[in-house]
This record gives C-alpha cells, structure tokens and sequence, in this order.
C-alpha cells in the first residue's frame, strides 16, 4: 500500500517554515508580539506554553489562515502571504483544535475533500487521489469507518477522520493544534508513532500542545510561548528544562527526564495553589 505522502505532491523536498517578527492584534489586544521562530522539515516541533499564550493563532499564521499585523511567514523563500490558497494548500496541511462535523458526508467523503486543491475544477478523483486517501485512512486507522457519517462518530474518531483528511493531501508540513485531543492512551501512541514517522520520512510537523510530558515523548525541537511571546526555542534538551518551564508556565519543577523514551515524565515538586491556576489561566 501507498505510504501517506508518496504521491507526487509530495516529491518536493520540504523546506523551513519560517516566522519572522509576527504581531497580532484580536479585539484590540495583542496576542502575537514580534515572534520570530525557525522550524525544520523531517523533525517535530512541539510549541508550548499556558492557555492564551498564543499557541493556535501561531499555528494559524504558520498556515497562512490568520491575518497578520507585522512580520511575515515564509516557506524557504516563498512568502505565505503570497501564495495561492490553493497552492498553500498542497503545501501546509492545518488540523484546529475545533472542527465541525461535515454535514451527511461519511468518512470517505471527508477525507477525500483533503485531495481538492490537487485537482482541476470539476474533475473527479485520480488514481493518485484514490491512493492518498486510502493510504491515509489506512494510517489514521479509519477505514473501518469509511462508510459511517462523520457526524455519528465518537469525538476520537472524529479527530482521527480530520487528520486522515489533512494527510491525504500530502503537505510538506502538518500544523496540529492539541492533536491529541479526544484520543484514548492507545490511539495516542498510535499518532505519535505516525507523527514521528511522518517526521523521518522529511514531513515537517509543528504541534500546539499543553500536556509537557507529551511534548518530551514527541518533540524533536520546541518553542516556548508566554503572553504572545517566545521566551525559548530550540532543541528539547534546550528547552524542556526545569529553567524552561518555570519561564514559561511559572511551575517549580523537581525532575525533567529525557532519557526514557517510554516516559519522560516531567514532575511537578509541589501541588498547584488556586494562584498557580489563575496565573496558568492568564497565560
């Protein structure tokens, strides 16, 4: 069977997604300041930080989906703001943390809608459309439930349909916000082999996520976030450090282990005060 991203759209090498001095404004209020932030094709890079810290509308700008007050984003020397909708995306697959379940459609029919921007206006799926989404269903294992309405699913198997959907259209990068959401502790070692994987295959993968203990257990690289800000980006080692943490999420930690592969487990040295949740919840 096709691997997912074997097809043609993706014989192009990927190359870096760049964010250079980004700032948003929302509702008047900056939520983005001057971020700047290299991410490399072929490792996984995890960006971290409190709720309201500016994780998903990072995401969204790396994917061209959010408009931008200052700076710009760049895929090696192509300027996202420039690019085609349609050719951004071939390039840049987007999972938000929020979807809406597609009306009637059934599983298939979702994950197919990922193979539009490869074909003209009109025309039917190819052959090579009909590998990619099979071999993307096949990885995300929902093509048990291929025929069933996506609106009928579990919240779990309804994420695993929209990544099948962003996978079938074979990007350079994934961009996924809290991708695992919804997912059992199977199905969650289940997609962080398939991202890693993805990874070793030259896919550049960016995953917002607040769990750091998930975050040690998939990220090659990191980007630490606090009120709209970078205070750290680099290698995991770099970064998930008990120094790291505190500057991000304002936590005293006792213990970060990178060397297990199974657990890296990063341990808090103290129970959480009502004060600790509402800073958390600030951002």
């Amino acid at each position: 069977m096709l691997a997912v991203g074997q097809g043609a759209a993706a014989s192009t090498i990927a190359m870096d997604l760049i964010a250079r001095n980004l700032s948003v404004t929302m509702g008047g209020k900056p939520v983005l300041d001057d971020v700047s932030v290299t991410m490399r094709p072929g490792r996984v890079t995890a960006i971290l930080g409190p709720n309201g810290s500016g994780k998903s509308i990072l995401l969204r700008c790396l994917a061209g989906l959010a408009e931008i007050d200052g700076g710009q984003v760049k895929l090696g020397n192509r300027i996202i703001a420039r690019v085609s909708a349609r050719d951004r995306a071939k390039l840049i697959g987007h999972l938000p943390q929020e979807t809406v379940a597609p009306g009637k459609r059934i599983v298939r029919e979702l994950v197919a809608l990922g193979r539009r921007p490869h074909r003209a206006r009109f025309a039917g799926p190819t052959q090579e459309d009909q590998a990619e989404i099979s071999a993307a269903m096949a990885a995300t294992g929902t093509m048990k439930l291929a025929d069933r309405r996506v609106s009928e699913l579990s919240g779990g198997e309804q994420r695993r349909a929209q990544l099948a959907r962003v996978l079938a259209g074979a990007p350079q990068w994934l961009l996924a916000d809290e991708p695992f959401a919804a997912l059992d502790d199977i199905q969650q070692l289940a997609l962080r082999d398939q991202l890693r994987g993805l990874a070793a295959a030259g896919m550049g993968i960016a995953v917002a996520l607040h769990d750091l203990t998930q975050a040690a257990r998939i990220a090659d690289d990191m980007v630490m976030l606090r009120q709209g800000g970078v205070v750290l980006s680099g290698e995991r080692r770099e970064v998930l450090t008990p120094g790291g943490i505190h500057m991000a999420f304002r936590l005293n930690v006792a213990m970060v282990d990178l060397d297990s592969e199974t657990c890296a487990p990063v341990t808090i040295s103290r129970a959480l005060t009502l004060e600790d949740v509402a800073d958390l919840s600030a951002g």
